[in-house]
């Protein structure tokens, strides 16, 4: 069948469309074609579906052809769009995700869970961090596109991430509980639902985005996407340079007066009479004392607590970069308005806590979540000026999990 192929594999493929319409058996031609034919562009596709159509070839009604083009000829025209980018660009890591995806479904279809859970766990377990695809898009790609005008995705594909989430933590639920009966249908829905995501990742999402964002975005994004990972913790190359940091800019505070005779003297009590016995040339005024812009970022890194800062215009301008984050983040939220930053179905909720804070009626709102297996309290503050002018609101989350589990009083050290 190899004289089918030529360079691109269309022929092979009309053969095996024209088959199938036909009711006519094309096993061979099928593995003919997935052996021999490593990529298809898009006009390619485009020229032979013309020709069909031309030739009243029903090809768009049959549904062996919809089965055959979705599992197998989607995944040449990847590997195709695959070279057309750079390695490391963010673009080429999200359509060599989804190839990754479309395989692990290949496999995960040839498995019975009832004769093999195992195998059919250890697979689902490796789709599943497809979480980190989504949040990448979140929280990468989709302010970018929001400064462009764009914003649809922020809120029409985040509502379609979240709806495969829910099918994927159904799923897990059925695996715990042992009810087999019910996996093959849940990894059917999922799989169905993530395969119509990635077609409208491939077909519009990306290429606007190639259309719309600079290419010093691009670069940018690659740095945020390292930060949030990849797909089985896979690893790619680092897409451009990275601009060299600007440093936060000082300025010189003057030194406040105290007494030379005095050890110490707390912040509060400083008065100008005397002189701090520590240089604060480098440093800014707080309320209580003095820091340099690298211990406030070494403390607030350091705090168990997840710190996200939106100021009065709704934007988000500041959030903490620790270690063990209970969220993910990356550099691309500076900026962005944060009812983009929400899942769609909480976004309501969030626009009420705005208003309410804003009006000065509200100024905190607690939550508590599980996530993950621990135990999350989630709370926004309204921040005010001295005036009682709003100025923004902060959102502190934080793993309470082994908090709730404490009893009486512990006063010596535990380390021996």
């Amino acid at each position: 069948m190899s004289e089918f192929l030529g360079g691109t594999g269309c022929s092979c493929l009309e053969s095996i469309f024209k088959a199938l319409c036909a009711g006519e058996s094309a096993t061979d031609l099928m593995a003919e074609f997935e052996q021999g034919c490593e990529s298809l562009s898009g006009d390619e596709i485009e020229a032979l579906f013309h020709k069909l159509q031309q030739e009243g070839v029903p090809f768009n009604s049959n549904p062996d052809v919809a089965e055959f083009y979705h599992t197998v000829v989607t995944e040449k025209l990847s590997a195709h769009q695959i070279l057309q980018y750079a390695p490391g660009h963010p673009v080429r890591v999200y359509l060599q995700e989804n190839q990754l995806i479309r395989e692990l479904f290949a496999k995960i279809n040839r498995i019975d869970p009832q004769q093999d859970l195992d195998a059919f766990t250890a697979l689902f377990e490796q789709i599943g961090t497809v979480e980190k695809h989504y949040v990448r898009k979140e929280n990468q790609l989709f302010p970018c596109l929001e400064q462009h005008g764009w914003d649809s995705p922020s809120t029409n594909m985040w509502a379609l991430h979240d709806e495969i989430r829910d099918k994927i933590r159904s799923l897990r639920h059925s695996l715990e509980a042992g009810e087999l009966e019910l996996l093959l249908g849940k990894s059917e829905a999922m799989q169905q639902q993530m395969l119509h995501l990635i077609a409208v990742e491939e077909q519009r999402l990306l290429p606007n985005a190639m259309n719309l964002l600079e290419e010093s975005e691009w670069v940018d994004m690659g740095v945020g996407d390292a930060e949030i990972g990849w797909m089985l913790d896979r690893e790619y190359p680092r897409y451009g340079e990275v601009a060299d940091e600007v440093e936060p800019e000082t300025k010189a505070v003057p030194e406040e007066v105290v007494s030379e005779e005095t050890d110490y003297v707390h912040p509060s009590k400083v008065s100008k009479r005397g002189k701090l016995h520590i240089d604060t040339s480098e440093m800014y005024h707080y309320d209580e004392g003095y820091l340099t812009p690298e211990q406030v970022n070494l403390m607030l890194k350091v705090l168990p607590l997840d710190i996200t800062y939106v100021d009065e215009h709704d934007r988000v301008v500041f959030y903490n970069r620790g270690d063990d984050r209970l969220f993910p983040r990356s550099a691309n939220i500076i900026g962005r308005e944060v009812r983009f930053c929400h899942p769609p179905k909480s976004v309501d909720t969030v626009l009420r806590i705005l208003e309410e804070f804003k009006k000065g009626t509200q100024d905190v709102a607690d939550f508590r979540i599980h996530v993950k297996g621990r135990y999350v309290l989630i709370r926004y503050f309204a921040v005010r000026d001295e005036q009682k002018q709003y100025r923004g609101v902060i959102e502190m989350s934080q793993d309470i999990t082994d908090i709730t589990t404490m009893e009486g009083e512990q006063r010596l050290l535990d380390w021996d």
